[in-house]
C-alpha cells in the first residue's frame, strides 16, 4: 500500500496521540483504561485495507509510547516502566482487537458501534484473565472462580474507561482519515 502524505502524517498524529493519552491517563488511577491504542486497533482493522499495515499501526503506536514512556521513567519524569513482564500478551490482545474491526468492517456506522464495544470487552476479558492466571500471588487473587472474579470487579473501573475512550476516539479517527482520504467528514468507512 503505498500511502499518501496526509495519511502519513495521521498514522503519526495517531502515534501521538496514543502516547499523549497513555502519558496523561495511566499514572492517574482514576484514567486508568483510558487509551488511545483500542481504538487505533479497531480503526485500522475498520478502515485500513493493507493487512500488515492494519497490524503494524496499532503496535506501531504502542511500542513507540512504550519507548517514550520507559526513557522518561528512566529520567524519573514518569512513575512507571514503559516495558514490564507480560507486556507481550497486551500487544497480542492488540492484535485481536484488530482482528474485530476486521470483522466489522463491512458493517459501516453499526460495525463502528458494534466494534467499539467489542474491542474494549474482548481485551477487558481476556486482560484480567491473563493477570487472574500469571500474577494472582501478587495482586491477592485466589486461584479459583472467586479470584477470577475478583479480577473482574477489580478492572471494572478500567474496563469503563476503555469503552468511553474507544467511543470517544474511534468515531474521530475515522472521520478524520475519511476526510484527509476521501474529501468527506464521514463514520462509513
Amino acid at each position: 500500500m503505498k500511502l499518501s502524505r496526509q495519511t502519513l502524517f495521521f498514522f503519526i498524529v495517531l502515534v501521538i496521540v496514543a502516547t499523549l493519552v497513555k502519558f496523561i491517563c495511566a499514572p492517574q488511577i482514576n484514567f486508568s483504561g483510558f487509551t488511545a491504542v483500542i481504538a487505533i486497533s479497531l480503526f485500522a482493522g475498520l478502515t485500513i485495507r493493507d493487512k500488515k499495515l492494519v497490524f503494524l499501526l496499532p503496535l506501531l503506536a504502542l511500542f513507540l509510547s512504550d519507548v517514550l514512556l520507559q526513557a522518561l521513567y528512566a529520567l524519573n519524569i514518569f512513575p512507571f516502566a514503559g516495558f514490564y513482564s507480560g507486556q507481550i500478551m497486551n500487544y497480542a490482545l492488540f492484535v485481536a482487537v484488530a482482528f474485530i474491526g476486521i470483522a466489522f468492517r463491512n458493517y459501516k456506522t453499526a460495525g463502528v458501534v458494534a466494534s467499539a464495544i467489542m474491542g474494549p470487552t474482548v481485551f477487558f476479558l481476556f486482560s484480567n484473565f491473563i493477570v487472574w492466571k500469571t500474577q494472582a500471588n501478587i495482586m491477592g487473587y485466589n486461584q479459583d472462580i472467586s479470584g477470577l472474579w475478583q479480577s473482574y470487579a477489580f478492572g471494572l473501573p478500567f474496563y469503563r474507561n476503555s469503552l468511553i475512550s474507544t467511543f470517544i476516539f474511534l468515531p474521530v479517527f475515522i472521520a478524520v482519515y475519511n476526510r484527509i482520504k476521501y474529501g468527506k467528514l464521514s463514520l462509513a468507512h
